[in-house]
């Protein structure tokens, strides 16, 4: 293999954790920083792991040395919180990464593998797939710090020479999702269901989003960098749309068909619309997204049942 000594920043959180599982099993030699404000150290067993902040410079220095590929997956993931909280978003979210790229150019790092978001992207007027083309006008503070996060990458990258890639992910959903109420609608709504809570639906339900199962999301990612595709920008979903309705009315028949779904107002800086257009994924990937929500909703079931 090309690539010998990995760094996965949040490696120890949700999509971290199963990426250095997978890593491991291509005997790599990984290293995870993650500052557990997420995050388990019990998630990466096998990793050699330091716990720290992507703000600190020094600690990321530490944990660069040797490296040839980083896989940048640590943030402040939450779209609701980043509108009120915009400057400590920013500043994981940008200056983190920032941080992350000095250190990339200090050791000479070979690639770098970037996990943005879909929420770099304006709001669509349909549930039609969007393309990597589609007009790049954040609507929450999250999505900004991400789409200047992505710009920073190419640009130093390319003026530093080592290679870059940006992966866009959509929802991703599946076991691991620590529980919180800001992200991961699925998991969300499974916590409070067996709590014999409802699930609460902010607006009408009918926005329509891409739920990727997590073992698709880390498939993408270790493809990304046994690929050449540098400089690219790829969307990471599962190229279909489901109504949030929908995922409620799922769950519900699933775990408590006695309990029905409450509505509260919409919430400010989220996507109405948010399908991936994943050809781009497919023709320079490979990518075959394997995960069907009806078949892996199980999965995250029993799961979050181990959690309560």
């Amino acid at each position: 293999m090309k690539y010998r000594r990995a760094l996965v920043t949040g490696g120890a959180g949700f999509i971290g954790s199963h990426l250095v599982e997978r890593l491991l099993r291509e005997d790599m030699q990984v290293v995870v920083l993650d500052d557990l404000s997420v995050g388990k150290r019990a998630n990466v067993p096998g990793a050699e792991f330091l716990q720290g902040d992507v703000r600190d410079p020094v600690v990321i220095d530490s944990a660069m040395s040797g490296t040839d590929v980083v896989f940048h997956l640590a943030a402040r993931v939450s779209i609701r919180a980043s509108v009120s909280g915009f400057y400590q978003d920013a500043e994981t979210n940008l200056m983190g990464t920032l941080n992350v790229l000095q250190a990339c150019v200090t050791h000479k790092v070979k690639k770098f593998i970037y996990a943005s978001s879909m929420a770099v992207y304006a709001d669509a007027p349909s549930p039609r797939p969007l393309t990597e083309n589609h007009e790049t006008t954040p609507i929450s503070p999250y999505g900004v710090a991400k789409l200047a996060s992505e710009r920073y990458a190419m640009l130093v990258a390319g003026q530093s020479g080592f290679e870059a890639v940006t992966l866009r992910y959509f929802n991703t959903y599946g076991p691991r999702q620590t529980f919180t109420p800001y992200v991961g609608v699925i998991t969300i709504f499974v916590q409070r269901l067996l709590r014999g809570e409802p699930p609460v639906i902010f607006g009408d339900g009918e926005q329509c989003r891409d739920f990727v199962y997590v073992g698709d999301v880390v498939d993408a990612t270790f493809r990304a960098m046994t690929h050449d595709v540098h400089g690219h920008v790829l969307n990471v979903g599962s190229g279909h749309g489901i109504s949030v309705n929908r995922i409620a009315d799922l769950l519900c028949a699933r775990l408590r068909p006695d309990i029905a779904p409450q509505h509260a107002s919409a919430q400010p800086g989220e996507l109405r619309n948010s399908v991936a257009d994943i050809r781009r994924a497919q023709q320079l990937l490979g990518y075959q997204p394997q995960g069907r929500l009806e078949e892996c909703i199980d999965e995250v079931i029993a799961w979050n049942r181990g959690t309560i």
